[in-house]
């Protein structure tokens, strides 16, 4: 298709056309072999279950922080706290994520990732206590967080030709699966009986359906892209060694080439990881006080729970188009400022109207916040299109969502005091605005075309 060649030209950019002439690296034993179509298409399910699985755990619970902080008695600085617990978790698990690919492979630890998503998601409602809640979606969101930074190096893998079009694909599920947890939670949580525990409890059932397609790469040892094969024995290979050399295949000259290029690869050095790290961490925070406080300053302006829940749903669903559109259309550009420009100003308006007139013009601010928390998905375009070999895509991935997480942490847990201890949403607002300036400068930081293997 021409689209998807453009899009692999423009990803690739940096890579070929800028290697000197001469000829081509050798290639892994198992690269004349495509990935067979079935395991392809498996894969891509995989993708989309997992990514459907990514927010409902923090989505479900802003539906209902209302009742759960009256069921486990929380202040709201305590609430804080719950909503600043994703992006700590993601930071601190996420750096966990390249290393134990290595070990089992990205297939084994994504479907490892989706059992602990299910068991958190399980468990945490019925455990009685506020430390035992908090632990319990620790563990779920542990298994979001290596998930969310092997979902790149996958789509690089198996999809080397196509990165554009799977990562708009996956996002499109992230954001339907986080719409879908918003709008749902509290209508559904009164169908079963009104029962808070069991509105959130329910969504372990998606999370358990996204653990079977991954069950197939569990033996899986093919390592992420850019890193060497452990050596195996032929008598040894068994049938995941089919698996692994059809999936060298996919990775092709990045795998081959990487682990020359790894030890000399310094991410830290690298002002475009860099502003993509604090572009990522400040999108971030946005979407996380939004996910999280959102449905709060809705029904403080006297918008009744139900709606309020559709309302976030409904800045959640704008995710859904525009992950799919967005990557495809940043794939085409040699600099992706202007995206972050226009994401950024739908931002400042909406929290300036969130901030004037909450419940008047309640659903044009939800649009609006909707089309600025897609700077997301560029994120992770910007992820594929900054580097040029199988290593980068790998450290740039790890560094840039665990710093970038990182960064996050403040920004709800500050939200949730101001609001304790300011009594209403006025200065936790400005603060969501004000930090829409500097996502602005680091993203278009970000965007500029070249790749951190030029700059390390």
């Amino acid at each position: 298709m021409p689209d998807d060649e453009t899009q692999t030209q423009t990803l690739n950019r940096g890579g070929a056309a800028r290697t000197p002439a001469g000829p081509p690296p050798p290639q892994p034993s198992g690269a004349a072999e495509a990935p067979a179509p079935w395991l392809l298409r498996l894969i891509a399910v995989g993708l989309v279950l997992a990514a459907l699985n990514l927010r409902p755990a923090i989505t479900s619970l802003g539906a209902l922080l209302e009742e759960v902080r009256e069921g486990l008695h929380m202040s709201g600085s305590v609430a804080g706290v719950l909503t600043s617990v994703p992006p700590l978790c993601f930071a601190v698990f996420g750096v966990m994520a390249p290393r134990l690919a290595r070990r089992f492979g990205a297939g084994a630890v994504v479907c490892a990732g989706m059992a602990a998503i299910a068991a958190g998601l399980l468990i945490r409602p019925y455990i009685g206590s506020t430390a035992g809640f908090l632990a319990a979606s620790a563990l779920a969101l542990m298994g979001i967080a290596v998930s969310n930074i092997l979902m790149p190096v996958i789509v690089k893998r198996w999809f080397p030709d196509r990165v554009g079009t799977m990562t708009g694909l996956y996002s499109m599920a992230l954001a339907l699966g986080t719409a879908l947890a918003a709008a749902v939670t509290v209508p559904l949580t009164g169908a079963i009986g009104g029962n808070w525990q069991s509105g959130l409890a329910v969504w372990a059932g998606l999370a358990a359906l996204a653990v079977l397609p991954w069950i197939v790469l569990v033996r899986d040892r093919t390592p992420a892209p850019g890193q060497a094969a452990p050596a195996r024995s032929a008598a040894a290979s068994g049938p995941s060694a089919s698996v692994s050399g059809r999936a060298a295949g996919a990775s092709g000259q990045a795998a081959a080439s990487g682990p020359a290029e790894a030890p000399a690869l310094r991410i830290t050095r690298s002002r475009t990881a860099w502003g993509l790290a604090c572009f990522f961490g400040l999108q971030a925070t946005a979407a996380y006080i939004t996910m999280g406080w959102m449905p709060q300053i809705f029904r403080d302006a006297g918008v009744s729970a139900g709606t309020a829940g559709v309302l976030l749903a409904v800045t959640m669903a704008m995710g859904v188009p525009l992950a799919f559109v967005i990557p495809r259309v940043a794939a085409r550009l040699k600099q992706q400022g202007p995206i972050v420009v226009v994401l950024g100003l739908c931002g400042l308006i909406g929290y300036g109207g969130l901030y004037l007139a909450p419940a008047a013009g309640a659903w044009a601010w939800a649009l609006l916040l909707g089309v600025a928390n897609c700077a997301f998905p560029l994120a992770l375009t910007m992820i594929g299109m900054r580097t040029r070999t199988g290593a980068g895509v790998v450290r740039l991935s790890a560094f840039a969502q665990s710093t970038g997480y990182l960064l996050s942490i403040p920004g709800p847990l500050l939200v949730g005091v101001l609001y304790q201890h300011s009594g209403g949403w006025g200065l936790p607002i400005a603060l969501m605005a004000g930090l829409m300036i500097p996502q602005m400068v680091a993203g278009v930081l970000a965007g500029r075309d070249r790749t951190i293997e030029d700059e390390c």
